[in-house]
């Protein structure tokens, strides 16, 4: 979800909710502690130096069991955010913590915004030599010498 995605959303909800992937919901006192933009600057195991940006939320639980943070006043800081650090139209990737800080991906179910594992991955495989999936392979050509019902090859 981009940047712009979620100042579309924030006005039409009266709560804002934030969901785990299994189910669990980040408790509703929960603060917003900071919005900011990341770079990444980094070279993959084949040697290509890459760049990656995002925007950043980080959410925080308190002792202040009354705090609700609302749409309104999440907007508010978004757009200081942009205003105050020239915040660009990004992806927007979540700090959040359970038992260590996680990051993850936010997207919105038509209720809440759920928080979406994120996976690692190579950015090299081919240098790396693992192979790409290459779809289904076709393991018998030869249509002619097929198994069949009752021919005892299965």
């Amino acid at each position: 979800m981009k940047l712009s995605d979620i100042k579309k959303i924030l006005p039409t909800l009266e709560n804002v909710a934030f969901q785990l992937e299994n189910g669990t919901f980040v408790p509703e006192h929960f603060h917003v502690t900071e919005i900011g933009m990341i770079t990444k600057n980094f070279i993959d195991c084949g040697g290509v130096i890459r760049q990656e940006k995002s925007v950043n939320f980080q959410l925080w639980n308190a002792d202040d069991f009354e705090h609700r943070l609302k749409p309104g006043k999440l907007l508010h800081i978004i757009n200081l955010s942009e205003e105050k650090l020239n915040i660009e139209d990004l992806n927007i990737e979540v700090e959040y913590q359970n038992e260590t800080i996680g990051r993850y991906d936010l997207a919105f179910n038509g209720n809440h915004f759920v928080l979406k594992n994120k996976v690692t991955a190579c950015l090299a495989q081919d240098a790396c030599g693992i192979p790409s999936p290459s779809g289904f392979i076709e393991l018998n050509k030869d249509k002619t010498n097929s198994c069949s019902p009752n021919s005892g090859c299965c």
